[in-house]
């Protein structure tokens, strides 16, 4: 079905632009620093003939020398008394949980760091995202404050927590006596324990209120669904339940409320297990920007920011058979033509169907409340009574509180994990408020934006060493746990209100004890150590009803159209920001793995940019790296370059928030530009969508991109097909020509094990979540902006994402194929993670002149790092272009700073895996620890290996269970049985190099089941 498929990494490879031609078929585009080694020698490259010889032989050995320095000589100091839970050289597990979700924190020594998911988490969680998996780097952070600090015209200085909480209480009895108000404004509290704490504080200082507030706001759709049906909360999604999915805007698999969360869900009906019942589901993606999501959905639909109010109102009459005005889209006839058969579509799938939205407007979600009911999710695809607690800002009390303060009604404020400064809609006006507040005190680890403007820093623990608890869902508790002292002279953020409440109990983990045995553990029938232990706590969920939907949708229709009136169209160009996988909303700025995970759809690290179609690049008359001028109607404007995006909406342009911090630390500073000013403030909500002009400045700044590094030039690498294919032949999209194999190697068996791996090409949503794993995992160092630029980034994993449409005979880089701009809007998408193949056959094996790469009897291709010299002929030879050459050695040079190259954030280091030094090749080990560790436990348990005791960094983190490893020797592994399936083929494999890594075909469910 897929022989007319052409794929390509970016513009520059689908137009072979003179530069990628250079830069692809050199693979080194510089050459070694050989002149830099001998001048540091006291040696010159410009030699006499008579010393050739010589010269030659120093420099193949200023080479080794290079890879092989002198390591520091770190002298160990035994335990005087050694802790009895603490056993050198065995990791230790600890159950705690981030953002809600449970998990398990690896320490070694006393230092945590790594993140595994809690395998006893449940339904709601399974694996973790990128941000779960960077989170231990924060803990070792040389940005944050080392104490207390007040702040004095600006200037931070640091002071002792006697005289904090005197300032402080001092503060509070002024406000409360004067009649003032006390707000502590915070993001989403879910957790019992800090709302208890919250509510001991309002106990002693009754003036105070807490006021929610969350930087990416989802008021929207807890306060329709507060209109539709009584009820202020987000539903609880069930994509798992759902055979047909329809998205508008909403980027579920990536950022919007629980990515991982859904990811696990939406994989459940696509991935082998489910294909191999001949099931899957159907998702259709309406959106203006490429979202992680839009690149997975079997249908994608480009529409404008305008077009999806009236879009939303179309599928609404189309259901229901109603004729409410505004649903007219225009000039956009796909769009019209796909909404009427999603409409039909979605009637046949009464009561496993959802629709889904990402607008923050209150009208919009209740429109999509309506379509919902109208289609029978509720009960079903959707839960209203089991709901999400991960979000619950209120925009309106938020406004209120800029109010309140401008009028001076405000005495106090106290800042906790928020940081209004930086990310408020109209900062400067929140802080020109803020201003006449007398005492303002942060909860911040750091002199950010926000704790630079208050009067006191109260700096917070890290979550890895703090006590807690998070109550995620109804009915869903996990605890939170220290895995390591306080690194700082930091203290808890609740033992400070505690403290300042006078409250009895003041030690935090007593309170939060005391509140479980009190509230908690008598309903589940479970003792605090077992809670501890197991990490999480759930409860019976209570039975999801069906609701109605009864409202008059008139007003509603109204005011959607009022607002895509708004867009006033000709020179205007609308504006979508949004949150992409890597920064979020720019809490985690300072974090360098999250800063140089490429962005899963435009494959940029270290910026944010205004991507563009390319038709309105052409209308605009920029080109991509161009440095243009956005300019929003509230005359806020920021100059970045230009993306020319595929798959993007024309007439619309994107710009990811999170970026432009000016006081995250040392990794996070001045990278990118502030994207939150263009975020207003309408109708109760903040809204994420504008109109701008744009205009070039004549600059030019190239993108640290990664997207078409390593490219494999044409080859067919990807294998894709229908489901109605599939089902007619579960090869489908899979079939093999005949060729004769000839092989330059001996075959061996294997008697022991025989480690392979399966990768479910329709499981994988791109999310890298397995990239950051496999970094913190394998000491894999940031290389920071530039390095990448010069195409030398040193993940082990890549995600490589291959955009592809269809043509006449397959070939688009021929001139008469290229097809015209527009057709780049409707570019379908493929993600596929590509590492170390680990060949039977390879061929990196036999160019190395030194065997520093060999392969294993269990079937691993491994490194011995100390005998290689980085001649650099393996990576030449590797087909697949996933060796990794150490330009420098980045973990002490300082102008690889990226806060990774000091001895105390070192202390994230896993000590089971070596640092490689400059000079060296590195690539995948497929985890080698993990196999010597799973081999000796068993071992010990005088038992053999079990299918599941060994599971690699990448294929714990992925939530889509994408990657299975195991041993191919077993034929009941679980490895085995996917590797048996009629969709695998091995990338390449007929080059004859024999790899061990399997890839299934990639299957969309592009039918329409619709009857006629």
């Amino acid at each position: 079905m897929e022989s007319n498929k052409k794929y390509w990494k970016g513009l520059e490879e689908y137009n072979n632009t003179p530069d990628f031609v250079k830069n692809n078929k050199n693979e080194f585009a510089e050459p070694l620093p050989i002149e830099d080694v001998l001048n540091e020698a006291g040696l010159s490259t410009v030699t006499p003939r008579r010393d050739f010889l010589k010269a030659l032989g120093f420099g193949l050995g200023a080479v080794t020398l290079a890879a092989c320095q002198t390591a520091p000589v770190h002298k160990s100091i035994p335990y005087l008394v050694k802790p009895e839970e603490v056993t050198p050289g065995i990791p230790n597990y600890y159950t705690s949980s981030f953002n809600g979700q449970s998990i398990l924190v690896k320490t070694r020594e006393g230092r945590p760091i790594k993140i595994e998911p809690n395998p006893n988490a449940g339904q709601f969680f399974r694996g973790t995202d990128a941000r779960a998996q960077a989170s231990v780097l924060d803990l070792y952070d040389v940005s944050k404050l080392k104490a207390p600090a007040l702040v004095k015209d600006g200037r931070v200085e640091e002071t002792t927590w006697a005289k904090i909480d005197s300032f402080v209480k001092g503060e509070l009895a002024k406000a409360q006596a004067g009649g003032k108000k006390i707000r502590l404004v915070s993001s989403t509290v879910n957790s019992p324990s800090t709302n208890a704490v919250i509510a001991t504080f309002i106990a002693k200082y009754p003036a105070t209120k807490l006021v929610q507030y969350d930087a990416v706001s989802y008021t929207g759709m807890i306060q329709a669904n507060q209109n539709s049906f009584g009820k202020a909360v987000l539903p609880k999604y069930n994509f798992d339940k759902a055979d047909l999915i329809v998205s508008f805007g909403a980027d579920f698999l990536g950022t919007w409320i629980s990515g991982e969360e859904f990811t696990a869900q939406y994989t459940a009906n696509r991935n082998y297990k489910s294909l191999e019942n001949k099931k899957m589901s159907r998702h259709i993606q309406f959106e203006s920007g490429m979202s992680l999501t839009g690149t997975n959905a079997d249908t994608r639909v480009p529409v404008k920011l305008s077009e999806e109010g009236p879009a939303l109102i179309a599928l609404y009459n189309a259901i229901t058979g109603n004729a409410l005005p505004g649903g007219t889209l225009g000039n956009n006839a796909t769009a019209d033509k796909v909404i009427k058969l999603v409409a039909k579509e979605l009637v046949q799938a009464k009561g496993k169907g959802l629709v889904v939205c990402g607008s923050n407007d209150v009208s919009t979600q209740i429109l999509v409340n309506a379509i919902n009911a109208a289609i029978g999710s509720y009960g079903t695809t959707i839960d209203l009574d089991n709901p999400c607690y991960l979000y619950a800002g209120n925009d309106a009390e938020f406004s209120g509180l800029v109010a309140e303060m401008n009028r001076g009604e405000v005495g106090a404020v106290l800042f906790l994990n928020t940081n209004p400064v930086y990310d408020a809609p109209n900062a400067k006006a929140f802080t020109d408020a803020l201003a006449k507040v007398p005492a303002k005190i942060s909860f911040s680890d750091r002199a950010d934006e926000t704790a630079t403007a208050c009067d006191a820093i109260a700096i917070n623990h890290n979550y890895l060493e703090s006590w807690g608890d998070a109550n995620a869902y109804e009915g869903y508790y996990s605890i939170v746990q220290p895995t390591i002292n306080p690194v700082f002279n930091s203290r808890q953020a609740e033992e400070s209100l505690l403290t300042w409440a006078d409250a009895p109990v003041k030690d935090y983990y007593q309170f939060v004890r005391s509140n479980w045995e009190a509230k908690m553990l008598p309903a589940v029938g479970l003792k605090w150590e077992e809670v501890l232990e197991k990490g999480v706590v759930t409860s019976a969920a209570k039975p999801a009803a069906s609701y109605s939907f009864t409202q008059s949708l008139a007003q509603v229709a109204t005011s959607i159209a009022n607002s895509s009136k708004a867009f006033k169209g000709g020179d205007q160009i609308e504006l979508q920001v949004y949150e992409n996988v890597p920064m979020r909303d720019g809490k985690n700025a300072n974090n360098a793995f999250l800063q140089e995970l490429p962005d899963p759809v435009s494959k940029v690290t270290w910026d944010n940019f205004v991507a563009l179609a390319p038709k309105t690049a052409e209308r605009l008359k920029v080109k991509e790296f161009d440095v243009v001028s956005v300019k929003g109607s509230n005359g806020y404007s920021v100059d970045l370059p230009v993306l020319i995006q595929p798959g993007q909406a024309q007439g619309t342009a994107s710009i990811a928030l999170g970026y432009g911090r000016t006081k995250a630390g040392k990794a996070g500073n001045d990278v990118g530009k502030n994207a939150f000013p263009f975020v207003s403030f309408a109708n109760g909500t903040m809204q994420y969508a504008t109109n701008v002009t744009i205009t070039p400045t004549g600059g030019y700044y190239e993108l640290a991109q990664t997207q078409t590094h390593h490219s494999f030039e044409g080859r067919a690498v990807i294998k894709e097909a229908t489901f109605a294919a599939y089902l007619k032949n579960a090869g489908a999209g899979n079939e093999k020509g005949e060729h004769k194999n000839y092989d330059l190697w001996d075959q061996y068996e294997k008697p022991g094990n025989n480690w392979v791996m399966a990768i479910d090409l329709n499981a994988c949503t791109g999310c890298g979540s397995c990239i950051v794993a496999c970094n913190v995992e394998n000491n894999i160092p940031v290389v920071g902006r530039d390095e990448v630029r010069r195409r030398r980034e040193m993940h082990w994993i890549r995600i490589d994402r291959y955009y592809s449409y269809e043509t006449k005979n397959g070939d688009v880089t021929k001139e008469k194929e290229i097809a015209k701009l527009e057709d780049l809007d409707h570019v379908s998408v493929v993600h596929q993670p590509m590492l170390c193949q680990h060949c039977d056959h390879a061929p990196c094996e036999t160019v190395c002149p030194v065997l520093a790469t060999v392969h294993s009897s269990d079937g691993l291709n491994h490194m011995a790092y100390n005998r290689c010299v980085g001649t650099r002929y393996c990576a030449n030879n590797c087909p697949y272009k996933v060796r990794r050459f150490n330009w420098f050695n980045y973990w002490n040079d300082s102008r690889f700073d990226n806060y990774l190259n000091n001895e105390f954030t070192q202390l994230v280091l896993n000590p089971d895996v070596t640092t490689r030094s400059r000079g060296v090749m590195e690539k995948c080990s497929m985890c080698i620890q993990r196999i010597q560790g799973g081999k000796l436990q068993a071992k010990l348990e005088k038992r053999p290996l079990k299918d599941g005791d060994i599971k690699m960094a990448c294929q714990e983190a992925c939530s889509a269970n994408a990657i299975v490893f195991g041993d191919a020797n077993d034929p009941n592994s679980e490895v085995s049985k996917a590797l048996r399936s009629e969709r695998i083929y091995y990338v390449l494999e007929e080059i004859n190099v024999k790899p061990g890594i399997g890839y299934m075909t990639k299957i969309r469910n592009t039918d329409t089941t619709v009857q006629a």
